[in-house]
C-alpha cells in the first residue's frame, strides 16, 4: 500500500492525544485551524484541556528536536518507537481551493475542507484522508469527493459480539469424559478439567452445561487444563445476600463475584432492571456491615444529564451529587426493611445505611487513595479509557472495585459501544486473576420493564 497522508481533526487530538503517532508508516498533516482550535482549547481542568495540553508538549518536543519545518518531522510509533511516518504542519495559504459556492461561510470545518481538497490538487497521486470524529464533516468531506474516515485506533474491539461475555457453556458431556477431582485444598473443592478445543478460558470465568446442573468457576488457566471450582448457590434464602437471592443464572454468578474477597476487581454489563446496582449494594453492604470487610462504601458515577441540564446545584459534593444517584436511593427503599421495628427502628437502620455509604463526584478523585473500601462506579459506560484508569487506580490495600453500566446506553459524546472505557477495561483486565466479568442478560425488575427493554 502507498503512503498516504492523513489529515487530523482537532476532536480527534482531544480525544485521543497521542493520535499523531498512531498511523504507522503514513504521513499526518495539521492545519494551521487545528492548531488554533488547541490553543484555545488548552485552559481549564476538564478531561478535554488536559489532552490539548499533552498534545501540544508532544509537538513542542518533536519541533525542538528537529530542524526542517519544510521536510516534516519524524514520527516515532506508538508501539516500537521506530520512525515512520513524518508530521506536517500547513505553511501556506490554500484561498484559490476554497470554494465558496459550495463551502459557504468561514468555517473551521470548512477550511480542512479546503486544505483537503488543495493538498490532493497538488498530489494527486497520493491519497489524502481527512480524519473526523464529527460525522457532518465527514459527509460534507464524501459530498466534495474528499476521502474521509472515522478515528477507529482507540476500538477496543470491532463488534460487540466479541465482547468477553464472562461465561462459557461446555459441549456436551466435555465435564462427564475430562474432568477429574484434585486432592484436598483447605476447604475448597477444586476440579481438573481439560480445556475445551478451540476456546479462549480466562480466569473467574463461570462454566456450566445445558442440563443446568452443574456451574463451576476457572480459577486457573493453564495450557490445556483449567482448575476449576464449584460456586456458591445464592438462590436459597438461607444463602441470602442482605436480604436478597438470586432469581437467575446470571444473578447467582453475579454474586458470587461480588462475595469473593480474592476478586479485587469487578464489571458487570447489562440492560436496564438485569438488578446489577441491587445485587452490588447488597454484596456490600453484607461485607461493610456484617462481615467486617471494608470500612464503607463509596458510590460515583459520570453526571452526565439524559436530558437538559439543570443548572447550578447548591450544597456540599453529596448533596450536588444526590439528583444523580436515584438509582441509588430507589435500591437502598428495597434492602432497607420496613416490616417489623416500628418507625424508630426503620429510622434507625436508614441512618446506619447513610453513615457507611459515601457519594463522591469523579472531579475530586485524583490524587486521593482508598484504603479497605467498597467502591461502586455507576453508568461506567460513559467514562473514557483514560477516566477509568485515573480511578481505578485510587485503590489502595483492602479496596474492591466495581463497574456497572449499560454498553447500549451511552450519553457522552464522541463515546460509542465499540470505544467506551468499561469496554476497554474488560477487554484489558479479563486474563487478570484477580478480577471478574458478567454480562447480565435477563431483566428482573418486572414484566413491563423486561418487554420495554427487548422490543424497545
Amino acid at each position: 500500500m502507498s503512503q498516504r497522508l492523513f489529515i487530523l481533526d482537532t476532536n480527534v487530538l482531544m480525544h485521543d492525544p497521542t493520535a499523531i503517532f498512531r498511523f504507522q508508516e503514513h504521513d499526518v498533516y495539521l492545519p494551521m485551524v487545528v492548531l488554533e482550535e488547541l490553543d484555545a482549547a488548552k485552559k481549564g481542568m476538564s478531561e478535554v484541556a488536559q489532552n490539548v495540553r499533552q498534545v501540544s508538549r508532544f509537538l513542542d518536543e518533536l519541533i525542538t528536536t528537529q530542524l526542517h519545518l519544510k521536510n516534516g518531522f519524524l514520527l516515532p510509533t506508538a508501539n516500537d518507537g521506530q520512525s515512520h511516518g513524518r508530521l506536517f504542519f500547513q505553511t501556506e495559504g490554500f484561498a484559490e481551493y476554497f470554494l465558496p459556492d459550495t463551502l459557504p461561510g468561514h468555517k473551521p470545518d470548512n477550511s480542512l475542507l479546503s486544505a483537503a481538497i488543495a493538498i490532493q490538487h497538488a498530489d494527486p497521486n497520493r491519497q489524502v484522508v481527512l480524519v473526523s470524529k464529527d460525522i457532518n464533516l465527514r459527509i460534507k468531506a464524501h459530498a466534495l469527493g474528499i476521502h474521509a474516515e472515522d478515528y477507529i485506533n482507540d476500538r477496543v474491539i470491532d463488534d460487540m459480539d466479541l465482547l468477553y461475555p464472562g461465561e462459557l457453556i461446555l459441549p456436551n458431556h466435555h465435564w462427564a469424559t475430562h474432568h477429574r477431582e484434585m486432592p484436598a485444598q483447605s476447604n475448597h473443592t477444586l476440579y481438573a478439567l481439560t480445556s475445551p478445543e478451540g476456546v479462549a478460558c480466562y480466569p473467574n470465568q463461570f462454566l456450566y452445561d445445558e442440563s443446568g446442573d452443574l456451574s463451576t468457576i476457572v480459577r486457573d488457566c493453564q495450557s490445556d487444563q483449567l482448575i476449576v471450582e464449584p460456586i456458591q448457590d445464592f438462590y436459597g434464602h438461607r444463602n441470602n445476600v442482605w436480604g436478597i437471592t438470586a432469581r437467575n443464572r446470571g444473578q447467582n454468578y453475579a454474586l458470587n463475584l461480588l462475595m469473593d474477597p480474592q476478586i479485587d476487581f469487578v464489571t458487570l454489563v447489562g440492560g436496564a432492571g438485569t438488578g446489577k446496582t441491587l445485587l452490588t449494594l447488597a454484596a456490600g453492604l453484607a461485607q461493610t456491615l456484617e462481615l467486617q470487610r471494608y470500612r464503607e462504601i463509596i458510590v460515583t458515577r459520570v453526571t452526565v444529564p439524559l436530558g437538559e441540564d439543570i443548572g447550578f446545584l447548591p450544597g456540599t459534593e453529596e448533596e450536588k451529587m444526590t439528583p444523580w444517584m436515584g438509582a441509588l436511593m430507589d435500591n437502598l427503599e428495597v434492602l432497607n426493611p420496613t416490616q417489623g421495628g416500628g418507625e424508630w427502628g426503620r429510622a434507625a437502620t436508614a441512618d446506619l445505611l447513610h453513615t457507611r455509604i459515601k457519594i463522591r463526584s469523579l472531579n475530586f478523585m485524583r490524587g486521593r487513595t482508598f484504603l479497605n473500601r467498597y467502591l461502586i462506579v455507576d453508568e461506567a459506560q460513559n467514562l473514557t479509557s483514560k477516566q477509568l484508569k485515573a480511578l481505578i487506580t485510587r485503590a489502595g490495600v483492602g479496596t474492591k472495585i466495581i463497574c456497572l453500566g449499560n454498553l447500549a446506553q451511552i450519553d457522552t459524546p464522541y463515546l460509542t459501544e465499540t470505544t467506551s472505557g468499561l469496554t476497554y477495561i474488560v477487554d484489558r483486565f479479563k486474563t487478570w486473576p484477580h478480577s471478574g466479568h458478567l454480562i447480565l442478560q435477563r431483566g428482573e425488575r418486572s414484566r413491563l420493564a423486561d418487554f420495554a427493554n427487548q422490543m424497545l
